[in-house]
């Protein structure tokens, strides 16, 4: 019998650190991509893609970790699903800068709050999940918040989500890879699946002129090409923290990601914030702390349920 990983019984304050690190940067994103706003989205997201698969090479050139994504390759169903995976994490990278680029940070950040409330309902409808109360409790103030900011932005929070859906399919896809492929390794096969597409995407922009890196300026240009970095290095602290934390704790540690782009928003690009947005919000956060609650309790129950079982495991 196995015993059990020690990041199921205490808090690592390294992956505190890290989780806390991966987050903050993921909040921060909205100014990197502001910043490069004479690029657009589109060119933006495709330099994104190419450099990402440049810098996930070097890495595994230099960790050796190349061996794993042969592994992957060699596995067509996870070479397959990880295909799948980058899609939505292309339609979830145009739509986020999108946002940025466009003063909808605000709507962004309630994608990412509403996410975990996507992901259980994706996991009702797709996986036939079975739901605990509170759950269907959560799902359901959900529904009354969005119905809250339609009518208080004027229109139905499109952005939100789509955000929270291309992320929470994405989230599906990696359930179903599971261990087979680690965070850089299967970062490299879903921007390669995408690589030939941003490159043709870069060369037509360039023939018509439109390609913005390298004509706005050196800072411009420094800043495009650290896209890969600023893409990679997140993913490899969050993978860090996922090793170190428990469950719980990575689920309260998604939340600084939105609330930094709330701030960002609110504070720097002073995007507006009227009564019936932050209405809409409180209701979001209200079926939140009640799906936090709900796996909090889910959790204990779960590991005292497990210790009494372990002696009967393999």
């Amino acid at each position: 019998m196995t015993s059990p990983s020690p990041a199921t019984d205490r808090v690592s304050p390294s992956g505190l650190g890290f989780a806390v690190s991966a987050y903050v940067l993921w909040g921060a994103m909205p100014i990197v991509f502001f910043s490069l706003k004479e690029s657009g989205a589109i060119e933006i997201v495709a330099w994104r893609i190419v450099l990402s698969l440049v810098f996930c090479a070097i890495l595994l050139v230099f960790t050796r970790g190349y061996r794993r994504v042969l592994a992957i390759i060699r596995d067509r169903k996870t070479f397959w699903t990880l295909g799948l995976g980058g899609a939505f994490v292309v339609v979830n990278w145009l739509i986020y800068v999108y946002a940025s680029l466009n003063g909808h940070i605000v709507e962004a950040s309630l994608g990412y709050f509403t996410n975990p409330i996507v992901t259980v309902l994706l996991g009702v409808v797709i996986l036939r999940e079975r739901l605990r109360p509170l759950q269907w409790v959560a799902l359901g103030i959900s529904a009354l918040a969005v119905l809250v900011l339609s009518i208080g932005y004027g229109s139905f929070p499109w952005i939100a989500l789509g955000l929270a859906f291309s992320f929470g399919f994405y989230g599906l896809v990696k359930k179903n890879v599971g261990p087979k492929a680690d965070a850089i390794g299967g970062l490299a096969v879903e921007t390669a699946f995408l690589a030939p597409i941003a490159v043709v995407v870069l060369l037509v922009l360039s023939a018509d002129g439109q390609l913005a890196a390298g004509t706005a300026g050196a800072g411009h240009l420094t800043l495009t090409l650290f896209l890969g970095a600023i893409t990679a290095i997140p993913l490899i602290l969050f993978a860090a923290a996922a090793r170190r934390l428990p469950l719980t704790y990575m689920g309260l540690a998604q939340y600084l990601a939105p609330i930094l782009q709330l701030i960002v928003a609110v504070f720097i690009f002073h995007e507006a914030m009227p009564p019936e947005r932050w209405l809409g919000f409180a209701i979001v956060w209200l079926a939140l702390a009640i799906l936090t609650f709900d796996l909090f309790r889910h959790s204990s129950r779960t590991r005292l349920g497990s210790a009494a079982e372990a002696p009967g495991a393999p």
